[in-house]
């Protein structure tokens, strides 16, 4: 990771994601990245709509996104950050939760919202980086943790 990439992409839409990260549909949970920092932050975005499968039994009644997913869609958007970063896009590589801490869930998430994932980078050294993540609808906060994950390389990168 170089300080000043004159080459590094600020931006990320749903195709250039699916060359930075393994996931797909139906667990592909960041569908753009308006905005990144080299090695610093990134900031994505996440249309939540009513079709997703969860919400057939989570829960029938009132449609609610699962916490689970929403760490998740922040993990998803640091890991394109990371790719980003290191230049890997293209390279199929693999990032693993390693810890999530600090968590909290302050508001429901629910089909019609558009989360908003801010990442931010606490360490990021090698191959494991830990990140503070918020996930918010408009200006509230609905979820925020600290995590870190471990980004495995394909042999030869």
């Amino acid at each position: 990771m170089s300080e000043a990439s004159t080459d590094f992409k600020t931006t990320a839409d749903l195709a250039e994601i699916k060359r930075m990260i393994p996931h797909r549909y139906p667990f592909l949970l960041v569908d753009r990245v308006e905005d990144m920092v080299e090695g610093k932050y990134a900031k994505g975005v996440k249309n939540v709509t009513a079709n997703e499968p969860h919400f057939e039994g989570h829960f029938p009644a009132e449609a609610v996104m699962p916490g689970v997913l929403q760490i998740e869609a922040l993990a998803q958007t640091s890991a394109v950050l990371v790719s980003a970063s290191l230049g890997l896009i293209d390279k199929q590589a693999l990032v693993y939760f390693m810890t999530v801490d600090e968590c909290r869930f302050r508001r429901k998430v629910v089909p019609g919202d558009v989360l908003h994932l801010h990442v931010e980078t606490i360490r990021g050294r090698g191959k494991v980086w830990k990140f503070k993540g918020e996930a918010k609808v408009g200006d509230e906060l609905a979820t925020e943790c600290v995590f870190a994950a471990m980004i495995v390389p394909p042999e030869g990168a």
